[in-house]
């Protein structure tokens, strides 16, 4: 595998500025802490990934600058995503904490960066955070926006407030148990892509007999199978590793061509399973 391959953008709904821009695949870091998330990104750059996810609540964003700085990739071939955590939404307080975050990371800016939950009560308008975010954006903090965990309504106010165009993606709970039909049809109607996270279903999919059996038939692992059929629906996938085993087979999975008898097979194993929905911060789910 190499790096432009992992670094393909998605091939379906997106808009034409989010397929240029959001790769594919890349490496999720949620839960890996010290000196696993070193090793983890460290693996991962050498195997050939370009594209890594953090957030400010991951607590590791020190970490992963820490591996990348000491890795022999560029950074401009490098696609570095973080998020905004709740506390930091006010307008006074997003750009000061995304400068604490480039700091962590090593970097003057980041590929991406995206508001990670909405705001707890509505605290912080949307509209508020959003133009913080823009503004961030026009500082050259970063060179694309976009929303996690957003719901059609709340999709709707961060499109009024800043335009459908400025969203680069929406990172949302997608895996073959929670397909977010509905969130993710409204994103593709606006011409904003969708970024699916927990695509294995904290490894649920794995044990599945369908997916399997799709697997053997096309001499796969049930998690490249997964990940595929979320990249054949046009989503940008972020699965996480500890194990250079499994980062490198996961990176096979754009190279992996679903039918259309096996997609089908996988839409049928929709069950509205959510697996994060935080209290304090889940929105009204469609």
């Amino acid at each position: 595998m190499t790096a432009s391959t992992a670094l393909a953008p998605a091939t379906s709904n997106t808009s034409a500025t989010a397929t240029a821009a959001i790769p594919a695949f890349g490496l999720g870091t949620y839960r890996l802490k010290n000196q696993v998330v070193i090793d983890s990104v460290t693996n991962a750059l050498d195997l050939g990934y370009r594209a890594i996810d953090t957030a400010q609540i991951y607590g590791n964003e020190a970490e992963v600058g820490q591996a990348i700085a000491a890795s022999a990739v560029a950074r401009k071939d490098l696609f570095i995503t973080t998020k905004i955590w709740t506390d930091n939404f006010a307008a006074d307080k997003l750009i000061p904490s995304l400068k604490d975050s480039l700091t962590k990371l090593r970097t003057d800016h980041v590929d991406l960066t995206l508001i990670h939950w909405p705001s707890p009560g509505n605290a912080v308008p949307v509209v508020e955070f959003m133009g913080a975010l823009a503004e961030a954006k026009a500082q050259g903090l970063t060179r694309l926006i976009g929303v996690s965990n957003f719901n059609i309504a709340l999709l709707r106010e961060a499109i009024a407030a800043v335009g459908a165009s400025a969203i680069a993606t929406n990172q949302i709970e997608l895996h073959p148990y929670l397909q977010n039909h509905t969130v993710a049809e409204f994103a593709r109607s606006q011409g904003v892509h969708t970024t699916s996270y927990m695509t294995l279903a904290y490894g649920k999919v794995l044990g599945d007999p369908v997916l399997g059996a799709i697997a053997k038939a096309h001499g796969a692992t049930t998690a490249q199978v997964a990940l595929a059929w979320a990249m054949q629906l046009g989503y940008a996938v972020i699965p996480s590793s500890t194990q250079r085993a499994n980062l490198a087979s996961n990176l096979k999975a754009p190279q992996l061509h679903l039918t259309d008898a096996d997609m089908a097979q996988i839409a049928a194993l929709e069950r509205g399973e959510r697996l994060v929905n935080p209290d304090r911060l889940a929105p009204a789910w469609d």
